[in-house]
């Protein structure tokens, strides 16, 4: 399920940190059931290890953006796109936004106009889809001292497909349950189309007190998947740190 939120800020435009993923997940969290919250919050959806929250967002949509010293401008209307796998996180911070009206985002007093569902898409065959938030695909190393490092693949690595539809499966687990009979994935296609450098976005994050770095592609891909994993990739995002604002598509049309 998806919802997409149209709102505009009190006087002049929305001026926020360059890097402000953060404050668009603190701003979901704050506006839904404070149970809802607190499960997100401390894990979400759980396979072995692993734990998953199952929702994306997009980056901020406005006609006119601006970056200067440091902060990134957004005339009004503006608007963000949410996905999540379970209803009920949506329809609590629907709810809540309806009833509030308007909510602080950074120090702008931002006004809700609008909240839409966004119909259920059917696939057959292959799709051409655009990131509308950076796919990132990464996997742990060691160096020689034992160090850990994070090395991010890029598109045109096999890597980076092997790793999304390897994390899909591991999502569909934590939501369904271990039990489920998952569908196969053997012809399962996610590959650059339009992609380029200038598609790279790093971020910077702050966890406690230290900063972390995540690495994500925007751009056009071919996705072919069977519609089972397409509705979780859709609804939930390709890749990881989705519900720090990575990996959330939009189709495009149908692609050959």
């Amino acid at each position: 399920m998806r919802i997409v939120i149209k709102f505009e800020v009190e006087q002049g435009n929305l001026v926020l940190p360059i890097h402000y993923n953060h404050l668009i997940q603190g701003f979901i969290y704050r506006n839904i059931n404070k149970v809802l919250a607190d499960k997100y919050h401390d894990g979400g959806f759980v396979f072995g290890k692993r734990s998953y929250k199952l929702f994306v967002f997009s980056r901020l949509l406005s006609k006119k953006v601006k970056i200067e010293d440091g902060l990134i401008s957004f005339s009004s209307p503006i608007l963000l796109k949410i996905g999540a796998m379970d209803s009920r996180l949506l329809e609590s911070l629907a709810l809540y936004l309806i009833k509030k009206g308007e909510v602080k985002l950074g120090d702008n007093t931002c006004r809700f106009s609008s909240i839409e569902v966004e119909a259920p898409i059917n696939v057959n065959g292959a799709v051409l889809v655009k990131a509308i938030s950076p796919i990132s695909v990464r996997k742990t190393l060691y160096e020689r001292s034992g160090k850990r490092k994070s090395y991010y693949f890029s598109p045109w690595e096999p890597e980076f497909s092997e790793l999304i539809l390897g994390n899909l499966k591991r999502k569909a687990k934590a939501f369904y349950g271990e039990g489920v009979e998952l569908p196969e994935v053997e012809h399962s296609i996610i590959a650059p189309v339009k992609v380029s450098s200038g598609n790279l976005k790093i971020f910077i994050y702050k966890k406690g007190s230290k900063d972390y770095v995540v690495k994500g592609w925007m751009g056009l891909y071919e996705l072919r998947l069977p519609q089972f994993y397409f509705d979780l990739a859709y609804s939930a995002g390709l890749g990881e740190k989705n519900s720090l604002g990575f990996g959330m598509i939009e189709v495009v049309k149908n692609h050959k």
